[in-house]
């Protein structure tokens, strides 16, 4: 089969095609005959050696869908020919509340989805929702997964909700933007580009603040959150951004993190205490995140955003894509 293969460290343009060899489903494994996979952010720190535990060569890529090959011994369904998405979480534990210590992702340290066929435990295969299309589909994973965490399992998000999404526009956040609407929540979303801003407010955005050219994007958020600031606060921006975002929290609000792209945050103590705020932390989902998210998608059907679509050969290129901060929503491999 083909694969998109990482041998050496050296950024996205180390990302290659090749032939190896096709995996046969162990006990307990589903065969997944790859049609689509989509790009995260670790993929691309996996290529420069920005990511803990690399271990090559290796077949990157954690979100996937496609249809059922095989299914091996001791599995019951779904059927040959089911269309499927693919849990990438591996081994989450019995504690609902954190993911334990030896839990992993596929596409590192196991093999990924950017494959013909990849086999993975039966317990991480899902019929598909009816109403996406493949590229959808396959964007859902692990972005979306990490977004119904931090929204809902850990935010408590509700219609009552005024929700600030520092940073719109990369793949957690636009499936944030996506959830607080789809729940009634009023949605305040940031960004640098009046393009990616343009793009939030057709899906919804109530008020889209560009930090580049706002003389104050913080106190302009406050104001616009009414109520004394946001009630819930999801950010993966760190650095300066979430200090000024825990300032401007309202009384009593949750703030969660799941990233730290610009590094450590400089945070008052007086914000937090006086206020009474909750700062919570989250990472990727549970198998029970997973499965609510899936019917959400159902429920309310609806459509992830989808950035641009390369084919298996410019996995290179997608991975560009990516590292270059210009996408909107999810990078998709087409892979058959």
């Amino acid at each position: 089969m083909k694969a998109v293969r990482l041998n050496e460290l050296g950024g996205p343009e180390k990302l290659h095609v090749e032939d190896i060899p096709k995996p046969k489903p162990a006990a307990g494994e589903i065969l997944v005959n790859v049609k689509r996979a989509a790009f995260n952010r670790r993929d691309v720190f996996i290529t420069q050696g920005l990511y803990p535990g690399i271990e090559l060569p290796k077949t990157l890529g954690s979100d996937g869908m496609g249809t059922v090959a095989e299914l091996g011994e001791g599995v019951s369904g779904p059927k040959a020919g089911t269309r499927v998405v693919i849990d990438p979480t591996m081994n989450w534990g019995d504690d609902e509340r954190v993911w334990q210590r030896n839990g992993g992702v596929l596409g590192m340290p196991r093999e990924g989805t950017f494959a013909e066929f990849i086999t993975v435990p039966a317990a991480n295969v899902h019929p598909a929702p009816e109403h996406l299309s493949d590229d959808e589909a396959a964007a859902i994973p692990l972005a979306g997964v990490t977004a119904y965490r931090a929204c809902f399992s850990r935010g408590e998000l509700t219609k009552d909700d005024v929700v600030l999404v520092t940073g719109v526009g990369g793949g957690v956040q636009s499936f944030v933007l996506l959830y607080a609407k789809a729940c009634g929540a009023k949605a305040i979303v940031t960004s640098g580009s009046e393009e990616k801003l343009a793009r939030a407010k057709s899906m919804g955005a109530d008020v889209c603040i560009n930090y580049k050219t706002s003389e104050n994007w913080s106190k302009e958020a406050r104001e616009a959150a009414g109520g004394g600031g946001p009630s819930l606060i999801v950010d993966s921006v760190g650095g300066d951004t979430l200090g000024k975002a825990v300032d401007i929290a309202r009384y009593a609000a949750r703030v969660v993190v799941y990233g730290g792209t610009n590094g450590d945050a400089k945070i008052r103590p007086f914000s937090i205490f006086w206020k009474q705020l909750d700062i919570r932390g989250t990472s990727m989902g549970s198998p029970e995140d997973f499965r609510h998210m899936l019917r959400l998608f159902g429920k309310h059907k609806l459509h992830p955003a989808v950035d641009e679509i390369f084919p298996m050969n410019e996995a290179a290129k997608a991975a560009e894509r990516l590292a270059g901060h210009d996408q909107f929503g999810k990078v998709i491999l087409a892979i058959t």
